[in-house]
């Protein structure tokens, strides 16, 4: 029988077991504070680092990490020629935390004047406006510059003007019936530079494709792009977002993104809606393909 230690001994503490992989047995952590086991973060599914979720916007969705995540807010010019769409869309927009609204216009021509001397990132841009309409003031603002980028306003009944705005260099298109969160989200993504097309829009939008019969040949500059560049395209052509044509060429998101930049920078376009209509007008992608 091993004798007690004496008073002034110290205890011996006992020995940890050892782990499976000869590495440190470290106890586990406690519960988090509503009594659910911690675990620990898993990665994420296209193998990248996982990050924590961005804080909820006023709708619950995420904010997405664009233009306004150095801290910067998003700056707006809201144009159009009725007063109450106007301060409307100044309220939901002035509500979010990371968008303001910088001033407003009643025409195109003041919408011009606005993007001259306030220098916003978007101008949601109605088309029917007296003086100058929508379409007129976006040709003019998007030949500034370092122009901001526009937002059209349109209803079901307008949409024949879609494909001429975009010929135009707007960048994407909102229905005036938008909720207050299509419409933060609409602002964030057209401010990262992605297109934003109502699927009703969109619809219409290659429908004209089709009316308008065979397409040209392809577009010399088009020889620029690789062949992955050019499968990147089509899909960016067909609506597929990202995370989409990632997993349709088994590749990371990442991979997507720089194809996607070097798209541009070749063909010389400013976001992903003018490389949709660079596709469908090059013959890359045909209607309903």
């Amino acid at each position: 029988m091993t004798p007690p230690p004496c008073g002034d001994d110290p205890p011996v503490p006992p020995t940890p077991p050892p782990s499976g992989g000869g590495t440190p047995n470290f106890p586990t952590p406690p519960p988090s504070g509503d009594g659910a086991p911690y675990l620990p973060a898993p990665p994420s599914g296209d193998g990248a680092s996982y990050l924590p979720t961005p804080p909820a916007g006023g709708d619950g969705s995420p904010l997405p990490l664009g233009p306004a995540a150095d801290g910067r807010k998003i700056r707006v010019v809201v144009a159009d020629d009725q007063g109450m769409v106007r301060s409307g869309f100044s309220v939901l927009l002035n509500a979010q935390p990371d968008i303001e609204v910088v001033g407003e216009a009643v025409n195109g021509r003041e919408a011009i004047a606005q993007a001259a001397a306030l220098h916003p990132d978007i101008i949601l841009m109605d088309v029917r406006m007296p003086v100058l309409d929508g379409l007129q003031a976006t040709r003019q603002i998007t030949a500034m510059p370092d122009p901001p980028k526009i937002l059209v306003l349109t209803t079901f009944d307008l949409d024949d003007y879609v494909y001429e705005a975009l010929r135009s260099g707007a960048s994407g298109f909102l229905l005036k019936d938008a909720s207050a969160g299509e419409l933060a989200r609409a602002v964030r993504l057209v401010a990262a530079g992605d297109a934003m097309l109502a699927p009703g829009v969109t619809r219409r939008l290659i429908a004209e494709f089709a009316r308008m019969g065979a397409p040209r040949g392809p577009s010399r500059t088009l020889d620029e792009l690789t062949e992955r560049e050019s499968e990147v395209l089509m899909l960016v052509a067909r609506g597929l977002s990202n995370a989409e044509i990632a997993e349709r060429l088994i590749v990371a998101e990442q991979t997507v993104k720089t194809h996607v930049s070097r798209i541009l920078m070749k063909l010389g376009l400013r976001d992903r809606t003018q490389a949709v209509v660079v596709a469908y007008e090059s013959g890359l992608v045909q209607p309903g393909s």
